[in-house]
Formats: C-alpha cells, sequence, structure tokens
C-alpha cells in the first residue's frame, strides 16, 4: 500500500482487502495454472469479470461431480445387478441402488414407522438423512423391472447430491472472503468426486459448510440451526461444538456460544422428537447399530482384529476408541488454550473431526467427504492437500480391490488381506501427515498460509481478531491479551501499545 493517499481511498483498502492470489503464494498452484494459461489476471480476482471466484468453483465442482458419475457408468449399465465382485473391480460400488430394495423404498415403506423384513428391522440412518432418501423415492419412476428403479433411484439422487456439492463449493468459496480461491481444492479434490454418490453424506456436509459459512459472518444463531440440522443427517457435524467451546472461552464470547449451541439443540430436537416420540424403536435403531457394530473396513482396529487370533469384543473396541478420542479432544482442547496465537476455527474443525475418523471402528470410503471441505479452509496448501488425496484415492481402490479379491471366489481377483492393511496404512498415514502440518501452523503461526496473507481467523466469526481472555502456559505470558486484529494493514507479530506481544 506504499505510495498510497490517506484518507478514503486508504479506509477503502482495508475494507475492500483484493484476494489473495494463490498462484503468487504456493509454487504448486503457480506450476499448475500453466495448464490453463497461466495465473489468473486482476479482472478475475477482484469480480470485475463475470467469471467471479464462486461462479468458476462451483462450475468446477459440478463438473467434477459430473466426471465422477461417469466413472460409475460400468454400475450403472449392470455392475450394481448382475455381477457381485464386477462392482468392484470397477471401483463404481454405491450403497444407494442397492438400498433402494433393501430398505423398503421399493415397496413404499415409511422408514422409522414400518419394519422391513430381515435382520435390520428399521432404517439404520439418522432421521434428516432418512427423509432425504424417501424424497429421493418418492421422485423414482415406479415402473418398469425393479433394477430399473434402482438405477433411477441412484440417478434421482446423484442429482440432489449435486446440488449438494455445488452448495458445499459455494460455501466453502465464500467462507474465507480474501482467499475465495482456496476452494479449488475442494472442486478439484478426486477423492470428492469419487465417493460423492456412495453414500448419503453430502447432505450433510453442505449443512456444515453452510454453518461454517454463517459463522464467519457472526450469525452465531444460525450457524447452530445449520449445525444442528447437519448433526440431524449425520452425528460427526456436532463435534465441532467442541473446539468451538475452546476458542470461545479463549476469547471469552459464551453469548454467541450459547446461541449456536441453543440454536444447534432446537434444531436438531425439531426433526428427531417428532419421530422419536411416534416411532422410537425406528429412531433408535441408527444409535443401536453405530453401537453393536463391529470392527469394520478402514480402520487400525481391522488390522488388529485380522492379525490377531483372539480379537477384541466389539464393547472393547467401543471402550477403547472412546478413551482414544476424548483424549484426542482434550490434546486439541490443551493445543487451543496454550498456542501462541488463537487457533483458527477451521484448524480445531478439521483436527477434532480427524481424530474421530483415525479412532473409529469403521472408515467408509466416503468419509473422507467430511475433511475435504475443512482441509481446504484448515491448510489451503496444495503440496500437503494433494499428498492426502493421493493416499485416499489409493485407499479408495485399495477397499474395493479387497472386496473384489474375497467375493470372487476361484478367482482370487483383486488385492488380498495384507495389500489391503497396506492401503489402511496408508490412508491414516496421510490424515495424520495432513493433521501434522495443522499442528505446525498453529505452533508456528508464521507457517499458517491464511496468516501469513494478513489474515486472522476469516472462519472465525466474532472470534476474528478478538482479544484473548483465557490462555494457559507460555502463551499466558507475558500478555494474557492478544490485540485487536482491525484489517490486512496490521502486523500481528509487532509489539502493541498495552506492552504485550504476540
Amino acid at each position: 500500500m506504499c505510495g498510497m493517499p490517506s484518507g478514503e481511498s486508504t479506509q477503502a483498502s482495508v475494507h475492500e482487502p483484493e484476494p489473495v492470489r494463490p498462484t503468487e503464494e504456493d509454487q504448486v498452484a503457480a506450476a499448475g495454472s500453466e495448464l490453463i494459461g497461466g495465473p489468473l489476471g486482476r479482472r478475475a480476482l477482484t469480480g470485475r469479470s463475470w467469471w467471479t471466484p464462486v461462479r468458476v468453483i462451483a462450475l468446477v465442482a459440478i463438473g467434477m461431480f459430473a466426471l465422477g458419475l461417469v466413472q460409475k457408468a460400468p454400475c450403472y449399465n449392470g455392475a450394481w445387478f448382475f455381477g457381485a465382485s464386477s462392482q468392484y473391480t470397477h471401483a463404481c460400488y454405491s450403497d444407494i441402488p442397492h438400498l433402494y430394495q433393501g430398505r423398503g423404498f421399493a415397496d413404499g415403506l415409511v422408514p422409522y414407522f414400518d419394519k422391513l423384513p430381515g435382520d435390520m428391522q428399521y432404517l439404520e440412518y439418522p432421521v434428516l438423512t432418512g427423509v432425504f432418501m424417501e424424497v429421493a423415492a418418492w421422485l423414482t419412476p415406479g415402473s418398469g423391472s425393479i433394477q430399473d428403479q434402482a438405477k433411477w433411484y441412484w440417478m434421482v439422487n446423484a442429482g440432489m447430491l449435486m446440488v449438494c456439492a455445488a452448495v458445499i463449493a459455494v460455501c466453502v468459496t465464500r467462507t474465507h472472503t480474501r482467499r475465495p480461491w482456496d476452494a479449488l481444492l475442494l472442486a478439484l479434490a478426486p477423492a470428492f468426486a469419487l465417493t460423492a454418490t456412495i453414500n448419503w453424506d453430502l447432505l450433510a456436509v453442505a449443512l456444515t459448510a453452510a454453518a461454517m459459512l454463517m459463522w464467519s459472518r457472526g450469525r452465531s444463531l444460525a450457524f447452530g440451526v445449520l449445525l444442528g440440522l447437519a448433526t440431524a443427517a449425520k452425528l460427526y457435524p456436532l463435534l465441532l461444538l467442541g473446539p468451538l467451546l475452546v476458542l470461545c472461552w479463549r476469547a471469552g464470547r459464551w453469548r454467541e456460544y450459547g446461541r449456536a449451541l441453543g440454536g444447534a439443540a432446537v434444531a436438531w430436537a425439531v426433526v428427531n422428537v417428532p419421530v422419536m416420540l411416534f416411532a422410537f424403536d425406528g429412531w433408535s435403531k441408527f444409535y443401536t447399530f453405530s453401537q453393536e457394530r463391529g470392527v469394520d473396513f478402514g480402520s487400525f482396529w481391522l488390522i488388529m482384529a485380522q492379525n490377531s487370533s483372539d480379537p477384541l469384543s466389539t464393547d472393547t473396541v467401543n471402550t477403547f476408541a472412546m478413551l482414544l478420542m476424548l483424549l484426542c479432544c482434550a490434546g486439541v482442547a490443551a493445543l487451543a488454550l496454550t498456542a501462541p496465537r488463537r487457533p483458527r476455527f477451521a484448524q480445531l474443525a478439521f483436527l477434532v473431526v480427524a481424530a474421530f475418523i483415525l479412532t473409529n471402528k469403521v472408515y467408509s470410503p466416503q468419509y473422507v467427504l467430511w475433511l475435504v471441505p475443512l482441509a481446504a479452509l484448515a491448510r489451503p496448501k496444495w503440496r500437503d492437500f494433494l499428498v492426502w488425496q493421493a493416499c485416499e484415492v489409493a485407499y479408495f481402490l485399495g477397499i474395493w480391490m479387497y472386496l473384489a479379491y474375497t467375493t470372487s471366489g476361484d478367482a482370487q481377483k483383486g488385492l488380498p488381506t495384507d495389500g489391503y492393511h497396506w492401503a489402511i496404512g496408508l490412508h491414516l498415514l496421510g490424515t495424520l501427515y495432513l493433521c501434522a502440518m495443522v499442528v505446525r501452523d498453529i505452533l508456528m503461526p508464521e507457517r499458517d498460509p491464511v496468516r501469513r496473507s494478513g489474515e486472522d481467523d476469516p472462519s472465525g466469526g466474532v472470534l476474528d481478531g478478538a482479544e484473548d481472555v483465557f490462555v494457559l502456559g507460555p502463551a499466558a505470558r507475558p500478555a494474557r491479551h492478544t490485540a485487536h486484529f482491525e484489517g490486512p494493514q496490521v502486523e500481528w507479530g509487532t509489539p502493541r501499545a498495552t506492552g504485550g506481544s504476540l
């Protein structure tokens, strides 16, 4: 801003800073941009063109989603129904067409109220996801063979999930207002495209992304309502209230946290209580199924079980997994309260969800969708993101090749058990690597790509630039307060007039 006259121009530049150009701060982004003609110009970056970041990223996300649909083409043409192993060898498996008949949608059964034939008894999904599945069933043509109906059911769900993907892309783009192009990490994530239509997780991911956007705009009640709805679709969004509690504790923002917590509780109750009152057994199936489910694909618990002559019981695994998760949460809380600067909300949200994934007794391949938007906000660095994505794509292929191996009979084509264990290990190491990079950014804020560009916590809403009122450890000395961040012109590492340093 050298040479800019003081007064009105300076004030405008503070309140309307130019978006950060990723190709100027990230070597991988700069090299990749050469594939499309080089770095974007000023018109595209400042929005004085129809090709604004939101539109570009939404279209890229939809395009990648469409490529994911094309990747499922072999299954759509018959592999879902006429060959158990071919849906694995083509890596195009999806729960959606199988559950159309398996969970009573083809027969017009009402989720949670009508019993299912067989051992499952009731739909094992949270209520809002069940509503999503039922709406798709209403839109599915009822003519033709059951296979034709199941195909249409998958296509209807794919269209609805594509809307969710577009919502996620828009929300992530707008959460960090000065860094909209970081959302390209999400839009171009190969694991996102490959797993988007395996299950219905994108509904909860979209609601969570919208909640994060609302919090970044200081709308704590709207954040709570959206997060409550997300939790009514999938359990993992509830985890975000933990790191937010610690951050609001450090900043003394109890009123805003109370609004968020209240909004989440009310929204969750509005969706769940009616079903709970009139169909308790059906409503509780999701929770009892999660508790009783044994060790399953993708977890380190499976490696232990398959290499043990006396594997742990389900109850023991549940206990140990919960203790490990609580230990990780305590570590995240300690990190948040002792870090030299208050961590960004997206950083802690990523860490706590990743901890749940790493310690859980099952890791379905679509669970990566939970992390992708948070990773784009927490660590917008192309090298680290692509390393993690490579590990996730390897796991995506590994689980299908392993299932092909176990279902192909005498042919034994696919990946044997030992090979699948290596794929699990690669997924775990990739996630741990990205977690380590986020922790390093928290302990050394000068290494954080977001804070290097002059931001404090653009996804933090009322936490952005707020003073600390409760800090533990060396960070509490010599000053217990951080400076209030007024804009990109503030140098955060400079001692303030109050005598403190950051």
